[in-house]
């Protein structure tokens, strides 16, 4: 997959079939776009995807800006392993924030990249103000004969598929519909770093990982999945939250797995934890016998799993 940094193509020999949209976490919706494109998009065109390198409320409304389901390379990979040829990668700033519909259309998708067809979601909007939806883009390409396709809302669980649904129901640590949603199974990946040394101490070393910033983080408590780390794959527990029996005044989550079967160390490694489902949540133990008590229970959900 090619990847531009600018709104340009080197000529227009070759037609492009453009997918435009944010695609954050790439989810069933997003994959339905893209596929879309790839169909109709003729022998010898290009299939290509225009979106950003920073949500769009990170200039409009900094600050309020969500967190996000994937970082940046993840997405990447995703639209790549989709059968992307190229990818238009810009920055959400002054230079694109102010463009109206019409700017938009004839000086991006029509001078600068040329396209052959477009496909969106049905609900997309665009260009200052979101001044542009689908029946604008239809009705400013049509006299060049170029197609637009909006793509009908995809369903799971009976009800539409959005990023902003997914970040919901991971915030809430509901895991299983999220799965179901992206059509593969959720991943927080993050580095291994040094923590406390506590959990070594007390006879249940753990993975403190360290993942991306701006990432969304399923609420606190204690979790059984999976972790892998190069390219091995064990049943772990993932702990989230501030530590309460031994830091009862900390305020920051941190991440903390606990891998079945394990002793090696492995600082500076990445981690990937999948296939997570909540176990409980996080309690503050009036001892540390109280707690170990109570780590021997959460652990033979992993040791001794039953139907996943």
């Amino acid at each position: 997959m090619k990847i531009h940094h600018e709104l340009a193509r080197d000529g227009h020999a070759v037609p492009l079939a453009l997918a435009i949209g944010f695609f954050d976490g790439f989810h069933l919706g997003h994959r339905e776009i893209v596929r879309r494109c790839r169909t109709i998009a003729r022998l010898g065109w290009s299939v290509g995807v225009l979106t950003f390198r920073n949500h769009p409320a990170t200039f409009l409304r900094p600050g309020s800006e969500p967190p996000l389901i994937v970082p940046l390379e993840d997405r990447i990979n995703r639209l790549a392993a989709a059968g992307v040829d190229e990818l238009f990668l810009v920055p959400f700033d002054g230079a694109i924030a102010p463009l109206t519909p019409d700017e938009f259309v004839e000086g991006v998708l029509v001078r600068r990249l040329g396209v052959g067809a477009v496909v969106v979601g049905e609900n997309f909007r665009f260009g200052a103000q979101r001044a542009g939806d689908l029946a604008f883009l239809r009705a400013a390409l049509a006299p060049r004969g170029i197609p637009v396709e909006g793509v009908t809302t995809v369903a799971a669980g009976g009800e539409r598929v959005s990023s902003t649904r997914i970040r919901r129901e991971i915030a809430k640590g509901r895991l299983a519909p999220v799965d179901a949603m992206l059509g593969r199974p959720y991943a927080l990946r993050g580095r291994i770093c040094l923590g406390e040394g506590r959990g070594h101490a007390l006879g249940w070393p753990t993975a403190n990982v360290e993942a991306a910033d701006g990432i969304v983080i399923p609420k606190d408590g204690v979790y059984e999945g999976y972790a892998r780390i190069d390219g091995r794959e064990y049943r772990c527990l993932l702990s989230i939250g501030t530590k309460p029996t031994f830091a009862p005044q900390a305020r920051k989550a941190t991440l903390e797995a606990w891998l079945v079967d394990f002793q090696e160390s492995v600082y500076g490694h990445e981690i990937e934890l999948s296939r997570l489902r909540f176990l409980r949540d996080q309690v503050r133990f009036e001892s540390v016998d109280a707690l170990l008590g109570q780590m021997e229970e959460d652990a033979k959900a992993v040791r001794f799993p039953t139907a996943f």
